[in-house]
């Protein structure tokens, strides 16, 4: 089968889409990988994930190291999802990851994510890299990624997301994502103010707790920032990814291989070289021109409220379009009450998807929360084509909702 059909193929072969739990993905990685010996650094939390596990990556590989890395979701092609030496990896060698786990796996039933998640540590091996850098998916506890036993482990952030599996509070999503952590590991903490059951948990399991404005911290400048942890770097560029926030998800990336600096050597020019290297698509990327326009995967109240801060450190003379569309199971009145004030029209299109909410839903909501400037389209790409014709040269377009919102503009202005 060529990819799309591997593709198409694993999206029917579990019974549900998300099924949480260890057992039968381990079952599966003891027959495919009976013995791993790349170091893993597990990344989770519920936003900054995508950014440190960039950071991770572009300081170790400018420190010298063969670099695995395994993020979720993509936006534009699933091998966004696998990278070996900052490189996406090809069609053919997901295919033979896909057939070997098909083998592998016999009666034992897996999602698309433990199918992914399997491929991705089966290519690090077979490409013998240095070091695995996996991103969580949902949660930590039972996620897929927690199969693989960390060298160290990073909660980026804990905020209210997917409560239907992680429960509805901080306490109890917290209590989740710490399942990550390992006795006797670093467990790094990049949450200014995380619950207090996070630190209990790495407590209760003897990892060693490493949390941001306690064992490291950051200090920003105008046009640099200043690191202080385990060691100390003055003046160092500001990252190549904007917003205020990328400071304490570059701060955590440092932290984290700093506790594991007995396996991996990390200069301070690595650190600089890193720093301007690393991007992820959709975090706060800027395009070029005028009007300013700005697509940002924001998709529950603590993403968008982190993006509503960038904008209003950043004003611009005109107007705010949005071009905003969301999942039906997303906090889509959290999101909206975050952005209410840095957006003047907002530009809503629903999404054709069996999670995806109808723009009529969406305008329900908007007037809920006191929006009354909405206009509706009919898809995210006429969304963004209305914006772009209407915005003028000192206006903002800011696209934001869902990772689905993003893909569908970044595919557009690709063609």
């Amino acid at each position: 089968m060529c990819l799309d059909e591997w593709l198409h193929y694993l999206e029917g072969l579990h019974p549900t889409a998300i099924d949480l739990g260890l057992q039968r993905v381990a079952q599966v990685r003891d027959v495919l990988l009976p013995v791993i010996k790349t170091p893993v650094i597990v990344v989770g939390g519920t936003n900054g994930k995508g950014s440190t596990c960039a950071y991770l990556e572009s300081i170790l590989t400018a420190a010298g190291y063969r670099v695995g890395l395994y993020t979720s979701p993509h936006l534009l092609r699933y091998n966004e999802r696998v990278r070996i030496t900052q490189s996406e990896v090809d069609d053919a060698a997901l295919c033979a990851a896909f057939a070997a786990i098909e083998v592998a796996r016999g009666d034992v039933s897996l999602s698309y994510f433990e199918f992914g998640t399997l491929a991705a540590m089966w290519l690090f091996d077979k490409a013998a890299v240095d070091v695995a850098i996996m991103e969580v998916g949902l949660g930590g506890r039972l996620d897929a990624v927690n199969i693989f036993d960390a060298r160290c482990a990073v909660i980026t952030s804990v905020d209210i997301d997917h409560t239907e599996y992680l429960g509805a509070t901080r306490e109890l999503i917290a209590r989740e994502k710490a399942g990550v952590f390992r006795t006797g590991r670093p467990a790094i903490c990049g949450d200014m103010s995380p619950p207090e059951v996070l630190h209990d948990e790495a407590l209760r399991l003897g990892a060693n707790w490493l949390a941001i404005g306690d064992a490291y911290r950051f200090q920003p400048h105008v046009s640099s920032w200043d690191y202080h942890g385990a060691g100390e770097y003055l003046n160092l560029p500001l990252p190549l990814m904007q917003g205020d926030y990328q400071l304490s998800n570059a701060a955590t990336a440092i932290a984290a291989l700093e506790s594991v600096c007995a396996d991996f050597s990390v200069t301070e020019s690595a650190i600089r070289e890193g720093l301007q290297h690393a991007k992820v698509p959709g975090r706060f990327q800027v395009l070029p021109g005028k009007p300013q326009r700005i697509l940002d995967v924001a998709h529950n109240p603590h993403g968008a409220s982190a993006l509503a801060a960038n904008l209003m450190d950043a004003p611009v003379s005109g107007k705010s379009y949005a071009v905003f569309s969301m999942l039906a199971d997303k906090d889509i009145a959290g999101v909206v009450a975050a952005m209410r004030d840095v957006i003047d029209v907002w530009v809503v299109a629903g999404l054709d998807l069996p999670r995806g909410t109808s723009a009529e839903t969406l305008q329900m909501v908007l007037a809920s929360v006191g929006v009354t400037n909405i206009v509706l389209v009919g898809s995210v790409e006429a969304a963004w084509i209305f914006a772009c014709e209407q915005a003028q040269e000192n206006d903002r377009i800011c696209v934001f909702g869902s990772f689905y919102t993003v893909a569908a503009v970044l595919r557009l202005i690709a063609d």
